[in-house]
């Protein structure tokens, strides 16, 4: 698929995470064969005020593209501004988040609050389309609540502001993650649209992308919580397809990767930080074998690399 002037091969890139999709996960999913990645998103109001922390979710490695920088609020001019700052660090695009469900985020009129006012999409996107020389996509839900089902209205909103691409969850805000993805909002904002459309929702093995690519046509499936412990599901999705090999992981391959990843994440943040973000990783890991329940709620203690190698000797040895 080609997002401008953006060439995109093989069949399924990591979607944006906050709190989990940093760095050295998105280089890990990269290495397992994700096509494409999206950062973390970053504030751009936090921008507009130096923030260090707004800035440095933006770096980018040279292992991890292409890749997107995300960007979220709801002012037209500082969205543009933000979106000129994150050239420094090289991405391919900038993708535009409006449909994150947090609290913090849509009681503040971004993310998917902006769902509400396809007008305002439109200016977000011509204000960050006329700051940039790189593609912009939009990342779009199936409304804010069942009431206000209007993905197709938005999408064409954002495209008709010079989007380049637009991804839809098919999920409404009030929904978060619960329930299933409904693929006809994905399928009918396809057929509404020229530019390409990518899916995203419940994709966790080739079955489940293959079946969102023949239903909804889409150009491009996202992965998202599936990948969490489990960055095989891409290297499967793209085996499926004819690309590469599956490759089922046995404990200690799935350990030995969570070390690696764990490590990586120290050195990026330092150990003290580290450590305590790969709580939320390390029990994604530990899913699937037998006396796994009390190894996860070891993980959720851990502090130290040292506890992690300890925690690992003893999966290793059960």
């Amino acid at each position: 698929m080609k997002i401008g002037n953006l060439v995109i091969n093989d069949k399924a890139s990591l979607a944006p995470m906050a709190g989990v999709a940093d760095k050295a996960f998105r280089e890990l999913c990269m290495d397992f064969g994700a096509c494409y990645c999206v950062s973390e998103m970053v504030s751009s109001k936090g921008i507009s005020y130096n923030s260090e922390k707004s800035a440095q979710l933006m770096e980018l490695s040279e292992k991890e593209h292409p890749c997107a920088v995300q960007i979220f609020g709801n002012e037209p001019e500082t969205m543009a501004a933000a979106a000129e700052f994150a050239l420094r660090y090289k991405p391919e695009i900038i993708d535009i988040n409006m449909g994150c469900p947090a609290p913090k985020i849509s009681s503040n009129g971004s993310g998917a609050a902006l769902m509400k006012d396809p007008v305002l999409c439109r200016e977000i996107v011509k204000a960050v389309k006329g700051a940039v020389d790189i593609p912009v996509t939009v990342k779009i839900r199936k409304g804010f609540d069942d009431d206000n089902l209007n993905a197709c209205e938005v999408a064409l909103a954002c495209e008709s502001g010079g989007a380049d691409a637009v991804t839809v969850h098919g999920r409404t805000k009030t929904q978060y993650y619960s329930g299933v993805c409904d693929l006809d909002v994905i399928k009918n904002v396809k057929s509404s649209l020229s530019i390409p459309v990518i899916g995203n929702g419940d994709v966790c093995d080739y079955e489940s992308a293959l079946r969102m690519y023949e239903y909804t046509r889409c150009d491009l499936v996202m992965v998202g919580r599936a990948s969490l412990g489990n960055p095989w599901v891409f290297s499967d999705i793209n085996a499926g397809f004819g690309f590469g090999q599956a490759n089922k992981p046995t404990l200690e391959e799935k350990l030995d990767v969570m070390k690696l990843h764990i490590e990586k994440l120290c050195e990026y943040k330092g150990e003290y930080i580290g450590m305590r973000e790969s709580r939320a990783h390390i029990p994604h890991y530990l899913k699937g074998f037998s006396g796994a329940a009390k190894f996860r709620n070891e993980a959720c203690k851990v502090s130290t690399l040292s506890d992690m190698y300890a925690l690992i000797n003893k999966v290793k040895n059960s």
